[in-house]
């Protein structure tokens, strides 16, 4: 059975408020969290600068907490909530991680690939089928990365 609206909302604020700590540590606003059976699993905001990493994207960063604390690389019969639709990197991570199940706020025009620029989680072709839905919370992730984005020109 599914979360309902309520609980995907509920989640989604946590990953906001982690959005929000990434924008004030002066990172692109974005924030993840890894629930398995309600509770928190793992958690992540963007620290590719901090981390002189490009790969700490706010996905794989929650995606590493949870697959620290769960003691395993496989994540099944987990929910990822990110503020933002993922890139090809972080889709490529769900699937290999075997993420059950995305929430997403916003979608990305540019760089997003699970509905703006492709499908690829619904790509038939790969071991591994990650189940999907965006929008929850979106204008409140989209407020965030344009009041971060104007105060950058």
């Amino acid at each position: 059975m599914g979360a309902s609206l309520q609980q995907h909302e509920q989640w989604m604020r946590r990953a906001l408020a982690l959005a929000d700590r990434a924008g004030n540590e002066g990172e692109v606003p974005i924030g993840a969290v890894v629930v398995y059976q309600g509770e928190l699993l793992g958690e992540g905001w963007n620290q590719v600068i901090a981390a002189q990493d490009p790969t700490a994207h706010a996905e794989v960063v929650a995606m590493r907490d949870a697959a620290r604390v769960a003691a395993n690389y496989r994540l099944p019969d987990t929910t990822l909530y990110v503020t933002l639709e993922p890139c090809t990197m972080c889709c490529g991570a769900m699937i290999h991680a075997r993420i059950a199940q995305l929430v997403f706020a916003a979608r990305e025009p540019k760089a997003g690939v699970v509905c703006s620029t492709c499908t690829m989680l619904d790509e038939p072709r790969y071991n591994h089928s990650v189940r999907w839905q965006g929008g929850v919370l979106a204008e409140d992730s989209s407020a965030r990365l344009q009041a971060f984005f104007k105060a950058r020109r």
